[in-house]
């Protein structure tokens, strides 16, 4: 079976938002693997620092137990980060050189990149959002589903709107909800997930 992937993009080692992130993302690299989901991360300095850098991420992480164990790519001179467009405009090292945003690239098996966000170098991730996001993706790529707003794993999904009514029965067999709408379109139609 394929694996689905994402990469994040770092501004730099030893920096105090990357280094929560990282963190948080060696704690959940159970949450990823349950999800088939392969974790890469981006940095712009080179290898040994970040063989050092990683000895400060596990040391905040909430157990000894956890490691990292997903690659670091080392990005100094940018040259990923400019092919992937992770630069951030507004942000530079002492050099002057720019740093990357926080990108978050995912990846589909069939190598498409499925999902893209960019925060800001100053603005930390959420990861809770992007396990969700992710589980919203793997759920959607091959059903005929979309999910509404704030939607969480257990949640009702919508029907999307190229699933014709004859067709509800043999796709849907555990029912469909139609709201009405004062347009009197009945586009909006819920399933259970």
């Amino acid at each position: 079976m394929c694996s689905w992937a994402i990469l994040f993009s770092h501004p730099a080692d030893y920096t105090p938002v990357c280094t929560t992130e990282l963190a948080r993302l060696t704690e959940l690299q159970s949450q990823f693997k349950k999800r088939n989901v392969k974790l890469i991360a981006l940095s712009c300095d080179n290898v040994d620092s970040h063989k050092s850098w990683s000895k400060d991420i596990e040391s905040i992480t909430k157990s000894e137990e956890c490691h990292i164990e997903f690659p670091i790519i080392s990005d100094p001179n940018r040259e990923v980060a400019v092919k992937l467009d992770m630069l951030d405009p507004d942000e530079r090292d002492a050099s002057g050189m720019p740093l990357t945003c926080r990108a978050v690239f995912v990846i589909a098996p069939d190598k498409t990149m499925k999902l893209s966000i960019l925060y800001p170098a100053t603005i930390g991730r959420n990861f809770d959002e992007i396990i969700r996001a992710v589980d919203a993706l793997q759920l959607t790529t091959n059903k005929n589903v979309a999910t509404p707003v704030n939607w969480k794993p257990g949640d009702d999904v919508i029907v999307m709107p190229n699933v014709t009514d004859e067709e509800l029965p043999k796709l849907f067999p555990q029912g469909v909800k139609q709201q009405r709408l004062p347009s009197g379109k009945n586009y909006l139609r819920y399933t259970k997930c």
